[in-house]
């Protein structure tokens, strides 16, 4: 059943609901872990019509238990970053070409064909921890540009003189990195760039202090001598990223959409311009869980774009008892 929906070629908002339904379904008879929390919640799947109805996993749930719709085996399990000690997200991805079909369409669907971009990536604390989403989906990126100068640079002392070079060239260049390897590698350079696009994957790792996005996209569009920072948001509990390419203003491929939650109710979703909690759902991820409610605070601007406030601390959370079986 699953692998005949057409989640890759959703044309219009009826096409989305339709198989969010059928997937929502699907997964509560299917998914254990959902299936308990939509009984805590009392909900009756054949009865949700909509999906403003259907209920949101909190995102937390992938640290502690085991989120899957579908029996072993799986391709992989990716794991979330995070530091030494600190409890990990594991996501069980049933199938990586479903996942390499959803990033390499929705590349396309904002960049055009990868074959046309030298890709460098500086993205060292995720190669280090190993098991990252994000580093499979960049590695396949590299492989698919077909340019032996792609690939991930680390502590390159190479690196500032090839990107200069490739830009100078008049090539194409996506470089993609954590914004802390960013900020790095202008520690000692100074760039002036009309080719490349810089686009940042976020956080600080803990290796240095945290700063605003307006901030940091200003430090970096300084450094980096261009007009834009475009940014890359995805999660290792996702299947799909969404993309900005400025301004901090995303957007998502056709088979995922954002919602707004209310922070002090989470079952109920604020209109656009409305600062909540962000709620995802992924069609791409028919596998776990498609309805993932997230950590993240955002606002949508219009149905198809939004931007990234901020994270829930603790303090933050409110409804706890629908967050936490």
């Amino acid at each position: 059943m699953l692998n005949k929906l057409p989640v890759f070629d959703i044309q219009s908002d009826s096409d989305f609901e339709k198989i969010a339904l059928k997937i929502f379904r699907y997964q509560v008879r299917h998914n254990n872990v959902y299936r308990e929390f939509t009984d805590y919640l009392q909900i009756n799947a054949e009865e949700v019509t909509r999906i403003t109805d259907i209920p949101f996993l909190p995102v937390a749930f992938f640290k502690n238990r085991k989120i899957v719709s579908s029996p072993p085996p799986y391709d992989t399990v990716f794991m979330s970053s995070g530091t030494t000690g600190m409890r990990r997200s594991r996501h069980y991805v049933k199938n990586l070409k479903l996942y390499e079909e959803s990033f390499t369409r929705a590349f396309r669907h904002f960049y055009g064909d990868i074959k046309q971009y030298t890709v460098l990536a500086l993205l060292p604390s995720y190669v280090a921890q190993g098991h990252s989403s994000l580093v499979y989906m960049v590695d396949t990126l590299i492989k698919l540009s077909d340019n032996p100068r792609s690939g991930f640079y680390l502590n390159d002392s190479k690196l500032p003189a090839l990107i200069k070079e490739l830009d100078e060239q008049a090539r194409p260049v996506l470089l993609i990195g954590v914004s802390y390897a960013l900020l790095d590698l202008l520690q000692n350079n100074r760039f002036q760039l009309k080719h490349t696009i810089i686009m940042e994957t976020g956080g600080m790792k803990g290796r240095r202090k945290e700063m605003i996005r307006e901030e940091l996209h200003e430090n970096l569009k300084k450094g980096f001598g261009v007009e834009s920072i475009h940014s890359e948001y995805g999660m290792t509990e996702l299947l799909s990223q969404s993309y900005s390419k400025g301004q901090g203003i995303f957007s998502s491929p056709p088979w995922q959409k954002i919602l707004i939650r209310d922070t002090e109710d989470p079952l109920t979703y604020l209109p656009n311009g409305k600062t909540g909690g962000i709620n995802i759902i992924d069609l791409a991820n028919i596998h776990s869980c498609a309805f993932i409610a997230t950590q993240d605070l955002g606002k949508r601007l219009n149905p198809e774009q939004f931007e990234i406030l901020g994270r829930f601390d603790h303090s933050d959370i409110r409804g706890c008892n629908l967050l936490v079986l």
